[in-house]
């Protein structure tokens, strides 16, 4: 199960079931749980900590130091990953240097070619990073997100779930709930459609998502207000969740275009 040319540091510690294919690298403390696959030229650092089923493709590097000037290995904090990833060619996530939980991936997650992941971010469950696409550090993106191809998160940032990120933007702001967004400057530019019927709302709830959003935006009322008059006016799961977004948003809340 290990090739020859294969170099598995003592210390790093492999479930018997782990394939690790030429010329990869695994460092010591690295943890590779039952059934995990590292192709080829793939390289695992000491501060990996990965669970069941994930696929490492060729090249891949997770656990990478932080492209953080202020960086130092005394500052190194772990790379956490769940079960069913998969990391296509050229994939980098860097290790925590912050926050004693580090850099956090959840599972079924599917990373495209050369996307990146930056230090003390946290990525939840099913959600798909397209080719290059890339986080800053200490970005949170919760589920069932989809990234587009070369698509910039500003560190800080925080993604809600089932958004769609169009390619080649740039978001410097938090991105609320259910909604697409896309541009240099990403504003929303409408609701996740597709995704929201892919993963089962009905026409209700997508209704529901929608007043919401006409309200925050296209009420002329104060966020606060529009906020506690959604609250009062259309209850429910997707409203709950828009408002504690909004609320818990430090960098401010992505606007319609």
């Amino acid at each position: 199960m290990l090739h020859p040319t294969a170099i598995i540091e003592p210390g790093a510690e492999l479930h018997p079931s782990v394939r690790v294919g030429p010329y990869s690298i695994i460092e010591s403390g690295a943890v590779l749980g039952e059934g995990c696959v590292v192709e080829s030229c793939v390289r695992v650092y000491g501060q990996t900590r990965l669970g069941r089923n994930n696929r490492l493709c060729h090249g891949v590097t997770l656990g990478s130091e932080p492209q953080d000037l202020g960086y130092t290995p005394a500052k190194a904090k772990p790379l956490t990953v769940g079960d069913d990833n998969q990391f296509k060619e050229g994939v980098n996530i860097s290790h925590g240097v912050k926050y004693d939980t580090g850099t956090r991936i959840g599972s079924r997650n599917f990373f495209m070619a050369y996307s990146h992941v930056g230090h003390d971010c946290t990525v939840g469950d099913d959600n798909i990073f397209a080719n290059t696409a890339t986080l800053a550090g200490h970005v949170e993106l919760e589920h069932h997100v989809f990234v587009s191809g070369q698509v910039a998160v500003h560190q800080f940032c925080r993604i809600g779930a089932y958004v769609m990120i169009g390619g080649v933007s740039g978001v410097p702001k938090d991105v609320p709930p259910f909604v697409m967004v896309n541009g240099q400057r990403a504003r929303i530019i409408g609701l996740n459609l597709v995704g929201l019927k892919r993963n089962g709302f009905d026409s209700t709830r997508r209704t529901r998502i929608k007043a919401v959003y006409r309200l925050l935006f296209r009420s002329g009322l104060r966020l606060t207000e529009a906020l506690e008059r959604a609250e009062n006016e259309l209850p429910g799961p997707e409203t709950d969740a828009i408002i504690a977004f909004c609320r818990g948003s430090e960098r401010g809340v992505t606007g319609f275009a």
